[in-house]
């Protein structure tokens, strides 16, 4: 039995199906894709309709003695609908039936786009963008949000989004797969109006913690970058740097460390903030030191297998820092270790004396 298919899918929504040498009784099982609508998939044999009770996600099963010049048609209507990100659902994607939608945002800065040999070479190492720039869509009926795609006229599973937007950036949709040598979206953060104020709170919040911490703070190192790494005079042995999450980094192993000079400006009660990243694999405990005593022994080992930042805060004994301008503050690897990495150090009042 040979049976030949054609199809232009998924820019036509029919598959046509012939049967080329046969002649024998058997079912033929088709599938009804779960993004069809109930009651939507359309099948013929021969121009004569085949009736069927299935459900999306099944198979029809199509019974009868075949021959050959049999033809069977199925037309597989496409919708749009959405596809919440698992775990944070008010990103969404869009899919034009089975098809993934994104949206190029941009060709600039693509440095990276094609691998070369080195170990790292199929990691893309353009400029990252600031996520609160991305597009927002604003929709009270989000369920229904897919309902207002546009299609484009002459371009074939193209669509623009007439929906209320945040930092539009009159992008048009298209599928995934078509997109290359590009910047791309294929996930929107949606919200309702109420949302969207609930956002913008939360933002100002943000800030105002952001603005709260730089007046506590004393003195501060952006460790891995090397102009504030040398105002503080660092010390560093068997120590690298680098950058991940757009933030840098710095580290030490093998029994290194690295250290910096930060001013305390002769006062005390005060803390030590440190910033990890918070899923970091292997060995993780280390000593910080204020000067020649220990502060306290870490260990960052698996404790929050999370992959967002994770600050720290360390209480600094007034005995350390008493009649002192400037203190060294020291991280050193236990052995088989890694110290770090460390994203950030800042040296903070307490809130009272803020």
């Amino acid at each position: 039995m040979i049976i030949k298919q054609e199809t232009n899918f998924p820019y036509e929504e029919q598959i046509k199906l012939t049967v080329i040498k046969t002649s024998s009784r058997f079912n033929l099982l088709i599938r009804y894709p779960g993004w069809v609508s109930k009651d939507a998939l359309k099948i013929t044999v021969n121009g004569k309709n085949v009736s069927y009770s299935s459900l999306p996600s099944s198979y029809v099963s199509v019974e009868r003695k075949w021959k050959e010049g049999d033809v069977v048609k199925m037309t597989l209507p496409m919708r749009n609908t959405i596809e919440p990100m698992p775990n944070v659902p008010k990103y969404i994607a869009f899919m034009h039936g089975p098809i993934l939608l994104g949206a190029k945002t941009g060709t600039e800065d693509l440095k990276g786009l094609i691998a070369d040999d080195g170990r790292w070479g199929q990691y893309a190492g353009g400029e990252y963008l600031p996520v609160d720039k991305a597009p927002i869509l604003i929709e009270d009926d989000i369920e229904n949000i897919a309902h207002k795609l546009e299609p484009i006229k002459d371009k074939p599973l193209n669509f623009r989004l007439n929906v209320k937007m945040i930092n539009p950036m009159g992008l048009m949709l298209e599928p995934f797969f078509q997109i290359h040598d590009a910047r791309y979206m294929m996930y929107w953060l949606a919200l309702t109006n109420d949302g969207y104020e609930a956002y913008l709170d939360s933002l100002a919040n943000i800030e105002k913690e952001k603005l709260a911490l730089e007046k506590r703070t004393i003195d501060y190192v952006a460790t891995g970058e090397q102009q504030p790494e040398t105002d503080h005079a660092m010390l560093k042995e068997n120590s690298s740097s680098g950058n991940q999450f757009n933030e840098f980094w710095r580290d030490a192993r093998d029994g290194g460390y690295f250290s910096y000079d930060m001013a305390t400006n002769f006062e005390t009660n005060l803390s030590l903030f440190v910033r990890y990243w918070g899923a970091e694999w292997g060995g993780r405990k280390f000593d910080i030191f204020i000067d020649d005593g220990k502060l306290v022994t870490e260990d960052n080992t698996g404790v929050w297998n999370l992959s967002k930042f994770k600050d720290v805060m360390y209480s600094i004994p007034d005995s350390m820092v008493k009649g002192k301008s400037h203190i060294r503050v020291k991280f050193q690897p236990l052995p088989g270790n890694t110290a770090g990495p460390v994203y950030v150090v800042r040296l903070l009042r307490s809130e009272e004396n803020k």
